[in-house]
């Protein structure tokens, strides 16, 4: 379990960085520029590293789903949208946003158990959670623009 948290806030830094120097690039290049620049080195580096560390048994799709094989096409709407994304509203407020429809789409896949994923409740846990995510992005974009934090919201409230 510890590995996979250890993983997972790797991924989340990863992400992070990525989003900013995709930002950087599209500036300059555009946004299906930069979306074609980070699949295509996506795609070489994965492709080259999957070589060496599996070998022929990268290429065995024989358990797998057809239309699985497609997420690929997917992660084209990921990197245009969040590119897209943080230009528009910048990298903290669209990744917010980002992760909670992450976090949404994955509570609706696990309580529904779309995909061939074991469905798992909705407990009133789970429901705080969102809650409280749902609360940190209101904090976060209705706080005082002038100074970009949320010190004004926290004085008017108190």
């Amino acid at each position: 379990m510890m590995l996979g948290m250890i993983l997972a806030i790797m991924a989340g830094a990863l992400v992070g960085v990525q989003n900013i120097f995709n930002n950087k690039v599209m500036v300059k290049a555009g946004s299906w520029t930069t979306t074609t620049l980070v699949l295509g080195m996506g795609f070489a580096a994965s492709f080259f590293i999957g070589l060496a560390v599996e070998g022929k048994s990268l290429f065995d799709f024989s358990n797998m789903e057809l239309w699985y094989l497609f997420s690929g096409f997917i992660g084209v709407g990921v990197v245009y949208c969040v590119t897209k994304g943080v230009k528009l509203l910048g990298p903290t407020y669209a990744i917010a946003i980002v992760m909670f429809a992450q976090l949404g789409f994955a509570v609706l896949s696990d309580t529904f158990g779309w995909f061939g994923t074991e469905p798992i409740p909705f407990t009133f846990k789970q429901q705080l959670g969102v809650l409280i995510i749902i609360g940190g992005i209101l904090m976060f974009k209705l706080g005082d623009s002038k100074k970009g934090n949320v010190s004004g919201v926290l004085k008017k409230a108190g």
